[in-house]
């Protein structure tokens, strides 16, 4: 991957190449940034210039068209990736999962691109209700091959995705590595919950902070890559808010909101028409999907509750919807007022932290369709 396909983000690719350059690059960088920002693209791209240009600086025999083509590959023998795995039904009990185990459906996902989000590899990998993690034995398996020579005679560039999933073992073998790194190796962290990390890790690394993709770049690349309208770029890059998948979700026909907003709409419809039955219906096929997914389907609620809370001011620079979600908030929106949206609010947050609790799916979500009933109907 090369600085060419990453969205926004000039001034910190031009930062990472003058520190390399002056000679001024530490051993070990932390991404941070709004998720949908690019911080995996930009250490991608970064690791691609360090594998190709800033090897060829220390070894001046470098093959850098044969480099170039393996970095563009996400193929290089120098380049090692860790990320957050899960543990499959065929390993063996003792067995901890590493990166290694999983390494070509991680090549597989990396080819559609370098904006992406944990759920979607959550799902690529077949995780279901498994919490991803990095193990002890990742950290072991990295430090084992970061001690061997770089195969091409450049950098060796470990690229962690995640760095904030890693368990307790893992962290403090990782810590170890910093604190003594490997010759020509250079560490880069992508991480969206930096303060989940532990502090001494943070100390030895140097943070590059991302801002969100500013408005006016998003609506540019939509236009290029994605081949959208001005008008339809300028709506999507509003809703996205500087997020590149959220632009990409948005876009997707068959995304998860759509599914979302299809729930919201008939949900708002039973209570409104106080119609018990059905509305035990909805909570029950909806406690059949994951734990996850049914936080997520109370995230997006809150986010309808909301914008269609300021619709009600009639002032497009204040809501942030897709045209599917406009068109049904035209006639939803005066049911959420000024006497009911903070309640609204709080007992879907309530819902949430409940299931995220491991209440009862069903229990939960039947509760939270009769109370709503009150609050849609007050005026």
């Amino acid at each position: 991957m090369n600085g060419d396909e990453v969205i926004g983000q000039d001034g910190a690719m031009a930062r990472l190449t003058q520190m390399a350059e002056n000679n001024k690059l530490p051993h070990a960088l932390l991404f941070t940034g709004p998720e949908g920002c690019g911080k995996m693209a930009v250490a991608l791209a970064f690791a691609s210039y360090l594998l190709c240009d800033g090897s060829k600086r220390i070894n001046p025999n470098l093959n850098i068209a044969n480099a170039r083509a393996m970095a563009e590959r996400m193929e290089h023998p120098d380049l090692h990736f860790t990320f957050p795995t899960i543990k499959l039904p065929s390993m063996g009990s003792a067995h901890q999962p590493i990166s290694l185990d999983f390494i070509k459906e991680w090549n597989k996902f990396l080819k559609n691109g370098a904006y992406f989000t944990f759920n979607k590899w959550m799902a690529a990998i077949g995780a279901e209700n498994q919490q991803g993690l990095i193990t002890g034995a990742e950290s072991d398996e990295l430090g084992k091959t970061l001690s061997l020579k770089s195969c091409l005679g450049g950098y060796k560039v470990s690229v962690i995705w995640l760095p904030e999933r890693m368990n307790a073992t893992s962290a403090n073998k990782l810590l170890k590595l910093l604190e003594e790194p490997p010759s020509q190796t250079v560490f880069l962290m992508v991480c969206e919950k930096p303060e989940l990390l532990l502090d001494t890790i943070v100390s030895r690394t140097q943070r590059i902070a991302l801002k969100g993709i500013d408005r006016e770049e998003m609506e540019r690349a939509l236009v290029e890559r994605r081949g959208l309208e001005p008008v339809e770029a300028e709506r999507i890059a509003r809703i996205a808010n500087g997020s590149w998948t959220k632009a990409l979700e948005t876009l997707d026909t068959g995304n998860e909101n759509r599914m979302f907003l299809d729930m919201f709409s008939m949900l708002m419809r039973l209570a409104y028409m106080r119609d018990i039955k059905e509305l035990k219906k909805w909570s029950d096929s909806v406690s059949m999907f994951g734990r996850e997914q049914q936080r997520r389907l109370l995230t997006y609620f809150n986010r309808m509750f909301r914008e269609n809370f300021m619709y009600n001011f009639r002032k497009p620079e204040l809501t942030y919807m897709t045209t599917e979600e406009e068109n049904f908030s035209k006639k939803f929106s005066p049911y959420i007022n000024e006497g009911n949206i903070i309640e609204l609010m709080e007992l879907t947050d309530r819902a949430y932290r409940d299931i995220g609790q491991n209440a009862n799916a069903k229990i939960v979500l039947f509760d939270y369709c009769l109370k709503l009933i009150v609050l849609i109907l007050r005026k």
